[in-house]
């Protein structure tokens, strides 16, 4: 959670964290962090959450509602003065790995100076590692549902004496199909009103909220607007290039503007392999990031552009769904988003805590249709400006990846292993060839 210690006034309220009733752990460990002044979701939440009011909070990333549920978490667990602690106590569920360590490395930052033991469990990797940290008697546990329940079926924890659950991003919760999984979990705890309960979404649409009143204790709703916290900061404007203009286009923009730390969004992984084979071959690195990159690399690539060894991330929307990377210049949506919230999303890697950023989009032939709504959406109308001939660089073509054809493609490509009639077939005026 490295935020700049100076943020720009129209993020920050004039609630200041020392006047909440926090302890002087928890504020020491904000001071030392660079966190003076509240949020609107902190100012809004932790007032109500900190006397043992459960929330449900509609806050995009970016926000503070991280810090906001863990300073909650934090308190709730050190205010119990039971005299036999039974762990673990805090349980907090996120839809990603990226976000699960995300969240992790933010309470280790904000915890510092408490003596709270937090497990990490998420899938993919380090399955024995975490089996052990989980059955070493821990105080909070973050991580994502499936992990969660496979560590709980084995009896490695229980979930009797759960003081406070946080659900994080629960619209994604839904989007990924885990809301079996949430339901399986909430029903083994403690009853709603024997625990605090946290709950944020990027939208309260009507299946988050009918969650969060199944298994909240009459929750306060809290509202903060995408258009409060993404829009407002964000430098946005758009190009309309033919499809054919499109990379081109790219590279002129990266060129001209040299942002020292972008993502580019596209919508499939084969147009980020596309699009990193030409940068590539145009003298620009970067690296991609799809849903499938195992683990480990998808560890590494994002250290490589937090440490700036990598400046310029290709992504699609399942895999940067999370990310918290601080200093992002540029967001530039190479591909338009097909869902509007994905568009709001997709911006708020940028300007994150008042920094500046700049959001720039490109309105082609193919996805033209989505910014109607996009514009809908947040309110306001994206300014288009003119692809100037600077934008549009003479640029050097890769050299075509080698697919080779499965085996049995290959058979049929050349007339082996197929009939005549079956290829007669597959040119009839049936199925024309």
């Amino acid at each position: 959670m490295r935020y700049p210690i100076t943020m720009n006034k129209p993020l920050l309220t004039d609630t200041r964290f020392s006047n909440l009733e926090l302890s002087d752990d928890i504020l020491q460990g904000l001071e030392d962090a660079g966190f003076k002044q509240c949020s609107p979701i902190q100012d809004k939440a932790l007032p109500i959450a900190l006397r043992g009011k459960d929330i449900a909070g509609q806050a995009q990333t970016g926000t503070g509602k991280t810090a906001a549920f863990l300073l909650a978490t934090f308190q709730h667990l050190l205010n119990d003065e039971s005299e036999a602690i039974k762990n673990p106590r805090a349980l907090i569920i996120a839809p990603t790995r990226e976000l699960a360590i995300q969240i992790h490395k933010d309470a280790q930052l904000l915890g510092r100076h408490l003596d709270f033991r937090i497990a990490l469990i998420y899938g993919g990797t380090d399955y024995q590692l975490q089996l052990q940290k989980i059955k070493s008697n821990i105080d909070i546990i973050i991580g994502t549902p499936g992990r969660i329940i496979d560590f709980y079926k084995q009896k490695a924890f229980t979930l009797e004496h759960i003081q406070v659950v946080v659900l994080d991003e629960a619209d994604r919760m839904f989007d990924l199909g885990f809301i079996k999984d949430i339901r399986f979990l909430l029903r083994r705890m403690p009853e709603p009103d024997r625990r605090l309960n946290m709950l944020f979404s990027a939208t309260l649409s009507y299946k988050v909220t009918e969650l969060a009143y199944e298994h909240m204790n009459n929750p306060v709703l809290i509202r903060i607007e995408p258009e409060e916290v993404t829009a407002k900061a964000v430098r946005q404007i758009a190009y309309c290039p033919a499809n054919d203009q499109k990379i081109p286009l790219l590279i002129g923009v990266l060129q001209h503007a040299r942002p020292a730390r972008s993502i580019v969004f596209v919508n499939t992984k084969r147009c980020g392999e596309r699009l990193h084979d030409y940068l590539t071959a145009n003298g620009i690195e970067s690296a991609v990031l799809s849903g499938d990159v195992p683990q480990e690399k998808r560890q590494q690539l994002l250290a490589d552009f937090q440490e700036n060894r990598v400046s310029l991330l290709i992504a699609t929307d399942v895999a940067a769904r999370g990310l918290h990377i601080p200093d992002v210049t540029h967001v530039i949506n190479f591909d338009l988003p097909q869902d509007v919230e994905d568009y709001v999303h997709r911006i708020g890697r940028t300007a994150r805590f008042g920094a500046e950023g700049e959001a720039i989009s490109f309105i082609c032939e193919e996805y033209a249709y989505s910014m109607p709504d996009i514009e809908a959406y947040i309110g306001q109308k994206i300014p288009t400006q003119q692809i100037t001939p600077e934008l549009l660089p003479d640029i050097i073509r890769p050299k075509q990846r080698r697919r080779p054809r499965p085996p049995q493609a290959r058979r049929n490509y050349h007339g082996s292993g197929q009939s005549g009639s079956a290829r007669s077939r597959l040119k009839s005026p049936e199925n024309p060839g």
